[in-house]
């Protein structure tokens, strides 16, 4: 007999007009808890089931994406913290994965008759790949997500690069008349000014990790819609040549 596991994880798997169906079919042959956590597994949405087939058909491309993830988020923490990273490459293979994502998990959706948003399913496979967290299930997916941004990359303890401070002549600081040793304010003002010139250069890092992932999503975007227009052109040249021939019969 089947375990329960594997159980949840068919009705995932199967065709999402059948879900209730399975779903309930499945509860009647548990008891207690177990069937209680059946009955409350949610139908995937459509955005929710490609993903998950995505799992379950295509697991390289699956796993290469949120290898990407990963690696994308580590380069981008790198940078904020002042180490020297290529976070352009790392935007440019997550962005190239992210598309083949989209269009794998599009294809095996048009498949069954069903058509996600290309949207959605970019901004809802990004969240997976760039998450804190590895899903506690993957392939049951029951809803869209949304990339949570850079505020993933809150609590992150970020250090001011200690190269760009390195390369500046260091003011020469005020004497307070007796000898060359500084007073107690200019030393307070230069721990100021430090503060403030660091803080600045982390906003900024900010700045461009944020625009990097609003990149990463656009340009997926682009990608799917692109896909999705040459499928719709394709239709429609068959359809053009079916009713040509029809008209000339």
């Amino acid at each position: 007999m089947p375990s329960l596991e594997s159980g949840i994880d068919s009705l995932y798997q199967g065709s999402p007009d059948n879900f209730v169906a399975a779903r309930n079919a499945l509860a009647k042959t548990l008891s207690g808890d177990d069937a209680r956590r059946v009955k409350q597994l949610s139908k995937p949405t459509t955005v929710a089931w490609a993903v998950n087939q995505l799992y379950w058909q295509r697991r390289p491309t699956y796993d290469s994406l949120i290898k990407s993830g990963k690696s994308l988020r580590t380069a981008q923490i790198g940078a904020l913290n002042g180490r020297s990273v290529d976070v352009r490459r790392a935007v440019e293979a997550h962005r190239e994965i992210v598309s083949q994502a989209v269009a794998e998990a599009s294809q095996l959706a048009a498949e069954a008759g069903i058509h996600p948003g290309a949207d959605e399913l970019a901004r809802t496979l990004e969240a997976l790949s760039l998450g804190t967290a590895d899903p506690e299930h993957a392939g049951r997916l029951s809803t869209a997500m949304q990339p949570a941004g850079f505020e993933a990359l809150a609590g992150i303890v970020v250090k001011a690069p200690v190269e760009a401070h390195a390369s500046r002549p260091a003011a020469s600081p005020k004497t307070s008349g007796k000898g060359d040793r500084p007073s107690r304010q200019e030393l307070a003002d230069q721990r100021a000014r430090a503060r403030k010139e660091a803080a600045a250069e982390r906003q900024q890092r900010a700045a461009i990790a944020r625009a990097q992932e609003v990149v990463v999503r656009a340009q997926a975007a682009e990608d799917a819609a692109r896909s999705e227009w040459e499928r719709c052109k394709r239709l429609r040249e068959q359809a053009e040549l079916a009713l040509g021939r029809l008209q000339g019969e």
